[in-house]
């Protein structure tokens, strides 16, 4: 441990060190619980059949802004590309990276403040993820976060440099969410 690094325990549901609070996890509902699980299928494909990086949920990272303290953030999904992170590291370095995910998603949940949402985005892209990608189930709507911002919807497709070949058709995903 260091003094430069926020360090919490791990709990159910984990915490996570956002606007200067440790602030837990809110509990999703199936809403959230579908959406999360439909993103991390998709991701997880897509991963393992190009061998670019590994996917999970409620992965924990240890995050650094330059000149910030490391503070964990779980990012409902992330993906950490294997030029981010090599396939071949040290296990332990898998389990909580001391790196930003290459990709965050988030997908909110009723209980969710903005402010909160708000300041893991720019901490996120702050540590070098190249996007964030928000996902908001009362609109039906994904937000693209990378610097600037894309709101994709029904009849939109889900693509980003930092997914190469990954595709999602948005009005699919939500369509399967309600099943």
């Amino acid at each position: 441990m260091s003094l430069h690094e926020i360090v919490l325990p791990e709990t159910k549901p984990e915490t996570e060190w956002v606007r200067g609070r440790a602030l837990q996890k809110v509990s999703p509902t199936y809403d959230h619980a579908r959406l999360q699980s439909l993103l991390v299928i998709a991701l997880t494909a897509w991963a393992d059949a190009g061998d670019r990086g590994r996917v999970g949920t409620e992965w924990r990272f240890r995050v650094a802004p330059p000149g910030e303290v490391i503070r964990p953030l779980v990012p409902d999904v992330g993906y950490l590309s294997y030029d981010d992170l090599a396939a071949d590291a040290p296990h332990d370095a898998v389990q909580v990276p001391l790196a930003p995910p290459t990709v965050a998603v988030e997908v909110l949940s009723p209980d969710d403040r903005r402010p909160d949402v708000e300041d893991k985005i720019a901490t996120y892209l702050a540590a070098g993820t190249r996007a964030v990608i928000v996902v908001d189930p009362s609109q039906q709507s994904i937000i693209v976060r990378d610097g600037a911002t894309a709101v994709l919807r029904e009849g939109d497709t889900l693509r980003h440099p930092s997914l190469p070949g990954f595709t999602l058709d948005v009005g699919a995903l939500f369509a399967r969410a309600r099943r």
